[in-house]
């Protein structure tokens, strides 16, 4: 689904989400519905009181995605959840973004450079993304007394190409999410039964 798209969640460079939306799922909109949740940073409420003042909770499962930082509130959110035993997701989004600036520190300049140097440079930073991403994560996990799990880095380009039954060349993580949040979905008997409610929290843009 496109950012333009009329049932799509608002995104943009700040913080676009006041209130929690809801939005079904555009393959299986009769059993799947997805919440996009405010980030921390929009409302005024301390860390430790979000996940009940969002009433996340009621949740079936909460995907907790971040751009650029892994919060407190993540953490908060991540610890209210294993209490809670929901299922949860941790996705870093804007994944061609943070490569294409990688590239630019790694002396990219624009298009026009030789295929072969560009092909080379995004490899590095694509590489350098996943690895810091994932130690990051697993770090702060560490430091929050939180088990180590999966750290899925996605782009929506990426994501909209494979929902759309495409195969796009610089996918990272997206087919692995895509497969185990419907996999969860499955295995939590709802699926078929009900509808399965998602929760996307972010404490940044997305």
């Amino acid at each position: 689904m496109q950012n333009q798209d009329p049932r799509a969640s608002p995104t943009g460079v700040t913080e676009t989400t006041l209130e929690i939306g809801r939005y079904l799922d555009s393959t299986h909109g009769d059993q799947f519905a997805w919440y996009d949740v405010p980030g921390s940073g929009t409302l005024k409420i301390p860390d430790w009181q979000y996940f009940n003042a969002q009433g996340l909770y009621v949740f079936d499962c909460i995907i907790v995605l971040f751009n650029n930082r892994f919060t407190m509130t993540d953490q908060a959110i991540l610890t209210n959840c294993r209490r809670f035993k929901i299922p949860t997701f941790i996705v870093r989004s804007k994944a061609d973004q943070h490569i294409h600036n990688l590239m630019k520190e790694m002396g990219y300049e624009s298009d026009e450079e030789g295929d072969g140097n560009r092909e080379q440079l995004y490899k590095s930073a694509r590489a350098q993304l996943i690895a810091e991403t994932r130690q990051s994560v697993k770090q702060n996990l560490a430091d929050a007394q939180l088990p180590d799990q999966r750290i899925y880095i996605v782009s929506n380009k990426a994501l909209l190409g494979i929902v759309k039954d495409k195969a796009p060349k610089k996918a990272i993580d997206e087919i692995e999410l895509l497969r185990d949040l419907y996999g969860e979905a499955h295995r939590s008997g709802k699926f078929i039964h009900g509808v399965p409610n998602t929760a996307l929290t972010s404490a940044h843009s997305h």
